[in-house]
């Protein structure tokens, strides 16, 4: 595996002369690598990481999965690239399951919203032929970051016997 793919990944924040120090090679060398893995499409941007439990008013997120069937030519690729296409899909994963072809992650501002979403859009697209919402009810991980805090005790939990 690639060393400065990882560091990227645990942290895009870090500057170059980090990465230089932390691969021992120059910041040039790191530099042009990243350039080299933009235009390969391999880094495809960054972002930070939110915890959308902490922001009021942040809206719902739901985990939709997709009974499809593939097109003979592309297979899964063409109802992939539809459902990416919407501008409320953060993203969409091909699932190895015996239920469910894709899995798509949906934002929205209620849940009647995404609701709404998986009828009027997602249910009518010719490949799909089956579909399950869930819906996030807490956010604890993403991206190898946890969300929570050791020392936050908003949340107490006790055993009633």
């Amino acid at each position: 595996m690639d060393m400065l793919l990882e560091l990227l990944d645990k942290n895009s924040e870090f500057n170059l002369a980090q990465l230089a120090a932390m691969l021992n090679e120059t910041e040039e060398s790191i530099k042009n690598r990243i350039d080299k893995y933009k235009e390969q499409g391999i880094i495809k941007g960054y972002k930070a990481l939110i915890n959308w439990d902490k922001v009021p008013d942040s809206g719902v997120t739901a985990i939709i999965e997709l009974k499809v069937t593939p097109k003979p030519e592309t297979g899964f690729d063409d109802i992939a690239k539809i459902v990416t296409s919407y501008d409320n899909v953060e993203s969409v994963y091909l699932a190895a399951s015996s239920s469910y072809d894709l899995i798509a992650t949906v934002k929205g501002r209620t849940i009647q919203e995404i609701a709404e979403f998986v009828s009027k859009r997602l249910s009518t697209l010719d490949a799909v032929i089956g579909t399950a919402t869930n819906f996030i009810l807490t956010q604890y991980k993403e991206g190898g970051v946890a969300f929570y805090d050791d020392d936050d005790n908003d949340e107490q939990r006790s055993l009633i016997l």
